[in-house]
Formats: structure tokens, C-alpha cells, sequence
């Protein structure tokens, strides 16, 4: 009875992969199990002191009161400036609509531009969420896969190949989740050139990984004067500004689309949490370039994924990357699928997952749900210390399977 209650909406809407690991992996834990996480896409460090005084004076001024949809004014604002300071980009604070969180964000998006049966061409491998969204949205998903020997990035006749003229966006990621890779401005200039050619679709270039880039100044799709009226961007503070949980991120893009998302968002869960958009002020004016804790993260980052990097490569059949971004390494592993320790077979990314986690106790994410079957993610958003004793962990466990 239960499943003719609900919608084909929600029954055909699939779980997150990375929460559903996490999940796991506390029930674990929950029964004495020591679990190393390299699951969970969160930087391991606390929100800068000033961020926190700021959304602290916001309560004690009683700035608790309904909010405007779109955000305080005063934040789109300082946001508009961000974009100006960061990134060279010129946008006005109508232009810009803050969500809960940037994949809030991205939704709202798709829901304001997705009919049913329009294409969405997202490059593999991708974040969890995004096929989900757009089916949610009732668009159709059209994945072009990037492999690993392509440092995951695709290619511009890639890109034109896969436009057809049911084609109403393309989604795109840089550095990205859940390889790390970072493209260059030569290689998204070759994009651009591209999607210059068709004015009608809508750039989705989500850049919530921008500040933790280890390849110098991030590059933006929306720089590029020749399609900026087609870019929105989506972004926010929860990764570079180490606040996760103040759920905080933002679209900034055409005013016709913000003014869409102003609307549905009307409806949906009207203006954010207000102590929040505060504190999401002071992130915004604080300037990457002179953010002592920005820099501290940032130097942390690069030396676990440098860590990580040679740990792996001393895994019989691993093979990766070396990433430029964000805190994730997305190494094939299909070297051990058919392969068995004399009681379980690995047939594939979400059995070796279920194998490590079970036999190793590391909660790692399967790469089928990031349209790479034959991957494995490894966050290392963790101290240096866990993420050798997990490789470790991963060594030892693989070498049982033959």
C-alpha cells in the first residue's frame, strides 16, 4: 500500500550515495566499530572566528525577523562585490538570489528552466545530486563521460557532439566533486567557443569548490564576454569558508533567471535563515588573498592530497589523478572487480565500497554514483594521520582479494 501512496516523483527519485555512506558508517561506528570517514564532502575545519562573531552580533541585534526572498540586500550586495573582486564579473545585486545552500541553489535553477523532456548535458564524472534534479525537474539527463586518462575533463567536440535541439543546459563543475580537477582558461575558452553557437542554452557553472583550487586564480565560464549572458553561476560558503552548516549559497545570472528564482523560492521556503546571511556577509567581504584561515586550509589540503596521492600509488592496481582542487581523489579501481577474497566477489564500485567498509572499516563512496562505475571517491578532508591509516586499512584489505 505504502508505494501506491507515493509519487512516481519520489519513487523514482534515487538516494545520495555519499549521505547513504555516511549513514553506514555511523551505524558502525555506533556499535564500537572504529570507522575511518573519507566519505563526507566537508572541510574538517571550523568557520573563522570572524564569521561566527558575525552571525553572533546578528542575534544579540535581533536581526531574526522574515528576510526578503532573494537575501538582505546588504549581502547581494557585498556578493555582487565578490564576483567583482574575485572573478572580474560584473553583476548587480537584482542579478543575485541567495538560497539555503547552493544546491538549493541549483534546483531552484532547473525548476525555472527545465520542461519536461529537455536535455541536460552534465560532463562525467558528476556530483550525486545532478541527475536527480534535472529528472526531478523533469528534464532528461544526457551524460558525456571524461575519463581519468582525460584528467576527467571533457572535450569541446565532446560537448558539440552531445548537443541536440532538445538541448536546454549545460551543467558544468570546475575544480571539481569528485575528481578535482580544475580546467584551465585555454581549455573552458575552447568550451565557450562551443557554446557560443547556441545562444539559447543556459550555462549552470557551479563553482562552490572556487577557493580551494592548488592550480593558482580560479577560471570562470561566466569571464568569457562572448557568453556571459548565458552563464549562471552557482556558489556559496559552505566549502572555502569551511560553513556547512550555516547552509548559505547563491545564483548569480541573467535577471530573468534570478527573478524566476526569486519566485519559486517565494513559494518554496521564502527568504533564508537570516543569523546565517549574515554571517555569509562577513564570508563574502572577506578577501581570499589575505584570509589567514583560507590559506591555513588551503596549505592543509594540498599536503593530505599530496599524502594521499603517494600512499595510493603504492596500491597494487589503483590508478588516479593527481587533483588540482577541491578534497577528493577519484582513483579506478576496476583492476579488483571479479576478484574475491573466498567469500565475497567484487563485481563492482558499490561491492568494493560495501568490501572496504565492512573488512577495512573506511567509508569510502561507490563511483557509480558519480556516473564512473569503474571509480572509487576518497575525500581527504580529514587530519594526515587518519587518511594514512586508511590507506592502510585499504592496502591490507585489498590484498585479500584475488
Amino acid at each position: 500500500m505504502n508505494n501506491r501512496i507515493l509519487s512516481d516523483r519520489i519513487l523514482n527519485l534515487g538516494e545520495s550515495a555519499t549521505l547513504e555512506m555516511t549513514r553506514l558508517s555511523r551505524e558502525l561506528k555506533a556499535n564500537g566499530i572504529d570507522v575511518i570517514t573519507l566519505s563526507i564532502g566537508e572541510p574538517d575545519f571550523d568557520t573563522p572566528e570572524n564569521v561566527k562573531q558575525a552571525g553572533k552580533v546578528a542575534i544579540d541585534n535581533n536581526i531574526t525577523h522574515y528576510p526578503p526572498v532573494p537575501g538582505f540586500l546588504e549581502l547581494r550586495e557585498a556578493i555582487a562585490g565578490k564576483l567583482k573582486r574575485d572573478n572580474g564579473l560584473d553583476f548587480k545585486p537584482d542579478q543575485i538570489v541567495v538560497s539555503t545552500g547552493a544546491k538549493h541553489s541549483l534546483i531552484n535553477v532547473f525548476m525555472c528552466i527545465l520542461n519536461d523532456g529537455d536535455e541536460v548535458i552534465i560532463p562525467a564524472p558528476y556530483w550525486v545530486s545532478y541527475p536527480e534534479m534535472v529528472k526531478l525537474s523533469g528534464g532528461t539527463p544526457v551524460v558525456i563521460d571524461a575519463g581519468i586518462d582525460n584528467d576527467f575533463k571533457v572535450t569541446p567536440e565532446q560537448l558539440e557532439k552531445a548537443i541536440t535541439p532538445k538541448t536546454k543546459a549545460f551543467l558544468f563543475n570546475s575544480p571539481s566533486n569528485p575528481t578535482g580537477s580544475v580546467y584551465s582558461r585555454e581549455e573552458l575558452k575552447a568550451l565557450a567557443d562551443v557554446l557560443v553557437k547556441h545562444p539559447d542554452i543556459v550555462i549552470v557553472a557551479d563553482e562552490i569548490y572556487e577557493y580551494i583550487n592548488f592550480d593558482g586564480k580560479h577560471e570562470s565560464l561566466a569571464s568569457f564576454d562572448e557568453i556571459t549572458d548565458q552563464v549562471v553561476i552557482v556558489n556559496g560558503v559552505s566549502k572555502g569558508m569551511a560553513m556547512t552548516g550555516w547552509r548559505i549559497g547563491y545564483v548569480a545570472g541573467p535577471k530573468f533567471i534570478a527573478d524566476a528564482c526569486t519566485k519559486i523560492q517565494g513559494q518554496y521556503t521564502s527568504g533564508t535563515g537570516t543569523i546565517s546571511q549574515m554571517a555569509a556577509l562577513e564570508a563574502v567581504k572577506t578577501d581570499p588573498k589575505t584570509s589567514e584561515a583560507l590559506k591555513t586550509m588551503l596549505q592543509a589540503f594540498e599536503e593530505r592530497r599530496d599524502l594521499l596521492v603517494d600512499l595510493v600509488k603504492d596500491i597494487p592496481g589503483m590508478k588516479s589523478n593527481v587533483p588540482n582542487g577541491a578534497f577528493y581523489l577519484f582513483p579506478d579501481v576496476s583492476y579488483y572487480y571479479g576478484k574475491s577474497d573466498g567469500e565475497t566477489i567484487i563485481h563492482n564500485s558499490t561491492e568494493l565500497c560495501m568490501y572496504l567498509l565492512n573488512k577495512a572499516h573506511v567509508a569510502l563512496v561507490p563511483g557509480e554514483a558519480f556516473g564512473s562505475p569503474e571509480c572509487i571517491r576518497l575525500s581527504y578532508a580529514t587530519s594526515k594521520d587518519l587518511i594514512a591509516e586508511a590507506v592502510s586499512r585499504i592496502k591490507e584489505a585489498l590484498a585479500k582479494l584475488s
